[in-house]
């Protein structure tokens, strides 16, 4: 009787551990689809304020195309000197946009602040397009910013060439072909050319005397 009572006993254990398991596993499921439930009424929430604050915010394409319509007349205008556009505009004589196609070393220089930054760039064409680059910022010491045009530029050239001068050999120049260079000179200037131009007035704390180029 009491080996009896002993495995009747441990069925019940057992049948009462298994309905507990199953219990569980059901809670867990419900508990489960409860939150995903309630996350897609969240995400359902959520895209109802995003769709209504794009209506709310949306313009009319009639509108836009009227702006982009007027923009295009006062950027004629301004181009043309008229001194009743709206927009001020300078002719900066760039007629020919980079394709992708080009390869070679090429170097650039940004001047449009208390820094001065230097960049070269390896081209590889479509396939490898910027294969390696590399930049310097430079500092523009304070008594340069209000000095003469002469002390500036050379601080500029000796910069350059220092930089220059650590190419490593991972640069390289096609056969025949030499540096080419661009300068971004980001004050107004009144261009006669892709090369030249005088300064309309310096901005950005700069004020040196002489400074056609």
């Amino acid at each position: 009787m009491g080996k009896a009572a002993a495995v009747g006993t441990a069925v019940v254990v057992c049948a009462a551990v298994g309905t507990a398991v199953v219990l569980s596993r059901r809670r867990r499921r419900r508990d489960a689809e409860l939150l995903g439930a309630a996350e897609a009424e969240r995400k359902k929430k959520v895209a109802a304020v995003i769709e209504d604050v794009e209506r709310t915010l949306a313009t009319p394409t009639a509108l836009l195309r009227g702006i982009s319509d007027a923009l295009v007349v006062e950027m004629e205008r301004g181009l043309r000197g008229d001194s009743h556009s709206q927009l001020k505009m300078l002719i900066s004589y760039v007629d020919n946009l980079p394709t992708g196609d080009e390869h070679g070393l090429f170097y650039a220089l940004d001047l449009g602040g208390t820094n001065f930054r230097v960049l070269r760039v390896q081209l590889g064409g479509r396939e490898k397009r910027v294969a390696k680059q590399q930049y310097q910022e430079v500092s523009i010491p304070p008594h340069l910013m209000v000095g003469t045009s002469l002390e500036l530029f050379d601080f500029i050239a000796s910069v350059l060439a220092k930089f220059v001068e650590t190419e490593g050999d991972e640069f390289h120049l096609p056969v025949g072909r030499q540096r080419e260079l661009g300068f971004t000179f980001s004050f107004p200037v009144n261009q006669l050319s892709i090369s030249s131009g005088t300064l309309i007035k310096w901005t950005k704390g700069f004020s040196i005397n002489g400074a056609g180029w």
